[in-house]
C-alpha cells in the first residue's frame, strides 16, 4: 500500500508543478514572443495538455481512492475524493466549457488579432470575461491539487497502522 500512496502523491504531486510551471510558460510567452497572437497559441496549445492531464489524472486517483485502505479515517477519504473530483472537473469545464466558448469568441472576431479588437467591443469584453474565468477555475483545481496531495501525504501507512512493531529483517 505504500507503493500505491507514494504513486498517488507523485502523480498529483507532478500535475500540481505542470500547473504551476505553465503560469511561468503563460507569463514568459506574452513577455518574450513577437506577437500576442503567437503567445496565445502557444498558452492554449500548452493549456490542453494541462487541463486533459489533469481530468485523467484527476480520474484515475479518483477511482484509486476507491481501493480498500483500512487505516483510512471517513472524513479524510471523503474530502480527498472530493478534492480529487474538483481537480478533474475543473480541468474538465476549463477545456470543454469555458475553452470551447473562449475558441468560438475568437472566430467572432473575424480572424482579426485580439489587439486590434476595441476594448470596449461586447465581443473582447466577453473574451476578458472568459478568460478570467478560465484563470480562476485553473487556480481552484490547483488548490484542491494541492489540498489533495497533502491529504493523501497524511495517510498513515498500511503496515504502521496494523503493527507499529516492525522491524526491518533481512
Amino acid at each position: 500500500m505504500n507503493f500505491i500512496k507514494d504513486f498517488r502523491a507523485l502523480l498529483i504531486g507532478l500535475w500540481l508543478g505542470a500547473a504551476i510551471f505553465f503560469v511561468a510558460v503563460a507569463q514568459s510567452s506574452f513577455a518574450v514572443l513577437p506577437s500576442r497572437e503567437l503567445a496565445g497559441a502557444v498558452v492554449s496549445r500548452t493549456l490542453l495538455i494541462i487541463n486533459l492531464s489533469g481530468l485523467i489524472i484527476g480520474l484515475i486517483l479518483l477511482a484509486a481512492s476507491f481501493i480498500k485502505q483500512p487505516a483510512a479515517k471517513p472524513f479524510l477519504l471523503w474530502a480527498e475524493r472530493f478534492l480529487l473530483a474538483l481537480v478533474a472537473v475543473s480541468c474538465a469545464v476549463g477545456q470543454f466549457v469555458i475553452g470551447s466558448w473562449l475558441f468560438y469568441v475568437r472566430t467572432q472576431f473575424g480572424g482579426k488579432p485580439i489587439d486590434e479588437i476595441a476594448a470596449d467591443d461586447p465581443l473582447r469584453i466577453q473574451f476578458n470575461t472568459l478568460h478570467e474565468y478560465s484563470v480562476w477555475v485553473l487556480f481552484a483545481g490547483m488548490i484542491a491539487a494541492l489540498l489533495a496531495f497533502f491529504i493523501i501525504l497524511r495517510k498513515p501507512d498500511v503496515n504502521l497502522a496494523v503493527d507499529n512493531k516492525q522491524e526491518f529483517k533481512f
